[in-house]
């Protein structure tokens, strides 16, 4: 199984820049979409198409325009999920989750803390929230993949500027933290590192769109795949595409033997 993980930064500009000619052609299962920013009727309005063989699924954000995940699919899931059980999160988009068999894909967007310390309180409760819901999908018995922007970079290895950005949303000591449990009791795999253990700007996933960052390659790998044991062991491959540029986000995309 080939899993791709993509911000798109709103469907509607990653439309123009030819995201859905890509994905008709790159010969994956399971595309996880984040910062959709549109629901299915606005699709239609603006006359971007849902690719020949694919199932998708939305979780809009009751703000128009704002956060939002998808998942298209080209086998048709078992069951879809949408709910975490917080209103707060549950009102922005953050979580969708397509299961087949005993395998749940999911698409996830984790606050960003950086615009103000409004968004950045909301990031923590977030964190504060999370683990016990990542805690009971690795105890669950099902294989899991959750897959998305995650907006945090873990070490230092993960982002160009480490030093200057120890103070900044992003790379907070509690957040890094935060991530150490993902990466361990909590059960899980990061999929990229496992198979890059030194791996460190083919690793990028973001760019700030100021000074020439894409250019320069001055990124952040704040994009994850991460993975219970079970997919852990069926890792195959795991990269950046960067041949074309549809976000300011690269996808990530991961293969799993079946």
């Amino acid at each position: 199984m080939k899993i791709v993980s993509l911000n798109l930064n709103g469907v509607r500009a990653a439309a123009r820049k030819g995201v859905f000619e890509w994905l008709a052609a790159e010969p994956a299962d399971v595309y996880c979409f984040q910062e959709f920013r549109a629901e299915r009727a606005d699709l239609e309005k603006n006359r971007i198409a849902i690719p020949d063989g694919f199932h998708a699924y939305f979780h809009s954000a009751e703000r128009k325009g704002y956060a939002g995940v998808a998942i298209y699919a080209r086998r048709e899931p078992d069951a879809v999920l949408d709910t975490l059980g917080a209103a707060e999160f549950d009102a922005e988009g953050r979580y969708l989750e397509v299961r087949f068999g005993t395998l749940s894909v999911v698409s996830l967007y984790l606050p960003s803390g950086s615009s103000n310390p409004e968004r950045q309180a909301s990031k923590d409760r977030f964190l504060e929230f999370f683990p016990e819901k990542l805690r009971e999908w690795a105890a669950s018995g099902r294989d899991y993949a959750v897959c998305g922007d995650w907006n945090i970079a873990h070490t230092e290895r993960d982002l160009k500027n480490w030093k200057s950005n120890q103070k900044n949303s992003g790379f907070l000591p509690h957040e890094r933290a935060w991530l150490d449990g993902v990466i361990g009791p909590w059960g899980y795999t990061d999929a990229w590192r496992h198979l890059h253990p030194d791996g460190e700007g083919d690793g990028y996933t973001w760019w700030s769109n100021r000074g020439q960052a894409y250019a320069k390659n001055v990124g952040w790998r704040i994009d994850y795949q991460m993975v219970t044991q079970a997919m852990a062991q069926r890792l195959r491959t795991a990269h950046v595409y960067k041949q074309q540029k549809f976000s300011d986000h690269a996808p990530l995309i991961a293969e799993y033997a079946d």
